[in-house]
């Protein structure tokens, strides 16, 4: 089993969305960095656990964890001329971008915050804490994730 952190601005999408969804479940659209598609074609498998990360918020940070239900399949709103994620250049018959399903599978007790994971010596080296990393998607390491899972008092994985 992997591990990802995906992240989201919560005023378009937020981990209480996905938690409303039926089934408790969304397709991770609108990917468009060909190193993040490559992390979901290449490396997510059904079953591998995420970090449900708030970006561009107040507080940034991780609120829960998910899990990757289904592989990557063509987005189709690379095709849709009325969506903002719209790729006129797109092929359908080759597409360019993916998606992935994921389900919520646990919330936080405690919200992590970018900060606190700054300011904690045990994440050092994880992607999201590199300047310049912008990718909506990046794995993490295995222990990386159990020390987040820690901080935010989850005891026991899903």
């Amino acid at each position: 089993m992997r591990h990802w952190l995906l992240k989201s601005e919560p005023d378009v999408f937020s981990f209480d969305d996905l938690k409303k969804r039926p089934k408790k479940t969304e397709p991770w659209n609108g990917v468009r960095n060909y190193q993040a598609r490559n992390f979901m074609r290449d490396g997510m498998e059904v079953g591998d656990l995420g970090l449900f990360y708030h970006s561009n918020a107040a507080v940034p940070g991780i609120a829960g964890l998910v899990r990757i239900s289904r592989t990557a399949y063509p987005d189709p709103t690379q095709f849709d001329p009325s969506s903002e994620y719209h790729d006129p250049k797109s092929d359908p018959e080759a597409p360019r971008w993916l998606m992935v399903d994921v389900t919520w599978a646990a919330d936080f007790p405690s919200y992590v915050s970018l900060d606190a994971m700054k300011q904690d010596p045990a994440l050092e080296g994880m992607l999201i804490l590199r300047r310049g990393n912008r990718l909506s998607i990046t794995p993490v390491e295995a222990s990386h994730f159990e020390h987040i899972c820690q901080l935010g008092g989850l005891n026991a994985l899903p």
